[in-house]
């Protein structure tokens, strides 16, 4: 093979890379955010029996509109059932929104709702806690942050090579960012409660020992995984999965950490309870810290591609060249 063979097949295996990359990365994120369409979307109007009936004749696949009591209608808002509620009564019209559920939910929710009564010819009162900017950035924008301080914190380690100290660099790391991540928050203006500066603290020690096992087997080509892993998840945690595209959902939205993390925060900054949030990072930890405890360190790469054999102690020779000079 010639010098210009050789560069002509290297520009093309270059090339072909960088596009099937960017063709992945913009398949798992930004095709997430432009094929989202609302599919099914959970909510309960509660109105006298003919205006009921004509609530469900308006359905759509669009939306999932459940009929029900009052009492029935705020226990599926207040669980999360529903993204919105409708109360119709004679002459009004209340839209009952929950500042625990997902923005993009409660928007849906607030139009689709709006809709209906003005059918109707109802004049409309919307009844929904006000959720500041940074309110509505908090979850998603943590999650991040908290997997960001362990990502860098591995990558450090790997190149600092302080594998010994591994587990110990990986729960302080988790610490602090957590810390600094509640700080900022409270900064923003966001009220943390106790138990979601708890969940903070959860998940950045589980994110942590999950990174800290990946960096130990892979050594910094882990972050080929985590480094994607960032990029994607965020693009479907920030959504509800009735407004997914069913492939997004059942392949991303259904496993990503990253949706936990959101929504449970989320949930108890307004003093709600979370019990699957706690077992997920529970297992990540778990997982993480078998990870971190099993086997040998990962090989380190070198630029000259030369495996350090170390020396015999008989000659002072390298063991490799002993061998062949033998």
């Amino acid at each position: 093979m010639n010098f210009l063979e050789a560069v002509m097949r290297t520009a093309l295996v270059t090339a072909v890379a960088g596009a099937a990359v960017a063709f992945l990365l913009g398949l798992l994120t930004f095709g997430v955010q432009a094929t989202v369409h609302p599919h099914d979307v959970p909510l309960a109007v509660v109105a006298p029996q003919p205006i009921a009936q004509r609530v469900q004749a308006a359905d759509s696949p669009e939306v999932d509109l459940r009929v029900v009591g009052a009492d029935e209608a705020r226990t599926l808002l207040a669980d999360k059932e529903v993204y919105g509620v409708l109360e119709i009564t004679p002459g009004q019209a209340t839209v009952r929104l929950n500042p625990a559920v997902n923005p993009s939910g409660t928007q849906v929710a607030q139009q689709v709702l709006t809709g209906v009564a003005q059918g109707a010819g109802l004049p409309v009162k919307v009844e929904a806690p006000a959720v500041s900017a940074a309110e509505r950035t908090a979850p998603l924008a943590a999650s991040a942050l908290l997997w960001i301080g362990g990502m860098i914190a591995g990558v450090l380690f790997v190149v600092l090579k302080g594998g010994r100290f591994r587990l110990v660099s990986s729960l302080a790391a988790a610490v602090l960012t957590a810390g600094s991540v509640s700080g900022l928050l409270t900064w923003w203006g966001v009220g943390l409660n106790g138990a979601a500066v708890a969940f903070l603290f959860a998940v950045a020690g589980a994110f942590a020992l999950l990174q800290a096992g990946l960096f130990k087997h892979l050594g910094i080509r882990a972050m080929g995984v985590l480094g994607v892993l960032y990029l994607t998840a965020p693009a479907v945690a920030g959504q509800v999965p009735e407004l997914l595209n069913p492939v997004y959902r059942a392949v991303l939205w259904s496993w990503t950490p990253f949706r936990f993390s959101t929504e449970g925060l989320r949930t108890l900054l307004y003093d709600g309870s979370i019990g699957t949030g706690w077992w997920v990072f529970a297992g990540i930890a778990v997982a993480g810290l078998v990870l971190a405890l099993a086997g040998d360190e990962a090989q380190p790469d070198r630029a000259d591609r030369v495996v350090d054999v170390g020396v015999d102690e008989a000659d002072g020779l390298p063991r490799a060249e002993r061998q062949h000079t033998a």
